[in-house]
């Protein structure tokens, strides 16, 4: 893994606005840095606008403000020949395997379309046998190759909607919420799937998800959203042995312990109340209609992201100096 950013996000913003003058703020100032090669896990309650980022990612949202620098290159001003090469650099691996897939194309098909309108591998001869290694690849025979989505699992379909997405050699994937329709049993198949794909191929990852157990589990680094803006972001081991933002600490405090003992002398962290409307947010902090730890100063300012250690950052005002 090398330390350039393949991608730089910077202060990218999203607004839809709605009838009678009201303005949805889905993505309110989020940056961060994906590294080539790395995992980079990102979690959040529903709502917070974890997906609304990876569409802006794979450009099917444009950014109200901000921009998404791409090796280099501002996503938001290519030319038609850069689109379409870029649509090959980055793919994405959609949360529910059910209504991603043409249900009136055989697999076979939904791996070869891609590669058709790219034109790539030269020959029809040449596709078919990428089709045959990219099955193979994520666990599937060659044999199913005619079959139609209706006649698989979820699973197996995750599985297919990999392969589609691997097709075009892609340098990045975002990956939104891709296990969450599955079945837990199925759950760590495809997450070690994706694992070895990219020990294989050197894939980067903007893994999506809610659960952290899992984003643990394959993240390099981890950013926490809500409410449209990252409150904290670090390394995998980090998060979860020093977790900083007050929110963060309630996020893990909400994971059960296998260990009765540990579980019945830890600390729990209880939120009260519901998520603010991204309609009506509050003033200053987003999160301190919430927060166990609320000063007067958090109604009046926005916290920004600031690095509290090495590679450790937190967007709140009770480690504002340190």
């Amino acid at each position: 893994m090398t330390h350039e950013p393949l991608l730089h996000v910077k202060n990218v913003k999203k607004h839809f606005h709605l009838s009678k003058g009201k303005t949805l703020k889905a993505l309110d100032g989020v940056s961060f840095q994906l590294k080539q090669g790395e995992t980079f896990g990102l979690v959040g309650e529903s709502g917070c606008g974890k997906s609304t980022l990876g569409k802006v990612l794979m450009r099917l949202y444009d950014p109200t403000e901000g921009e998404v620098i791409y090796e280099g290159k501002s996503l938001h001003h290519l030319s038609k020949g850069e689109e379409f090469d870029f649509n090959r650099r980055i793919q994405m691996v959609f949360q529910d395997p059910y209504s991603s897939l043409n249900p009136r194309l055989s697999v076979k098909d939904i791996i070869l379309e891609p590669m058709e309108i790219h034109d790539l591998y030269g020959s029809q001869k040449k596709r078919i046998e990428r089709v045959k290694d990219l099955l193979e690849s994520v666990g599937l025979s060659y044999d199913f190759a005619s079959r139609y989505p209706h006649e698989f699992s979820g699973g197996q379909r995750q599985r297919i909607g990999i392969a589609r997405a691997l097709a075009l050699a892609p340098k990045c994937i975002v990956a939104d919420e891709p296990i969450s329709a599955l079945d837990v049993s199925v759950q760590a198949q495809v997450v070690n799937l994706l694992k070895q794909l990219q020990k294989e191929e050197g894939l980067t990852y903007l893994f999506i998800a809610h659960d952290l157990s899992m984003v643990k589990y394959i993240s390099d680094r981890i950013g926490v959203m809500y409410l449209g803006h990252l409150v904290e972001m670090t390394s995998s081991d980090a998060l979860y042995e020093t977790p900083l933002h007050p929110y963060t600490q309630a996020l893990l405090s909400a994971i059960p312990i296998p260990d009765p003992d540990i579980e019945d002398r830890r600390k729990r962290f209880i939120l009260k109340g519901e998520i603010p409307s991204p309609l009506n947010p509050p003033s200053g902090c987003v999160f301190r209609t919430r927060c166990p730890a609320a000063m007067d100063v958090c109604a009046e300012r926005k916290p920004t992201l600031q690095e509290v250690d090495e590679g450790h950052e937190v967007a709140c005002h009770l480690y504002a100096g340190k």
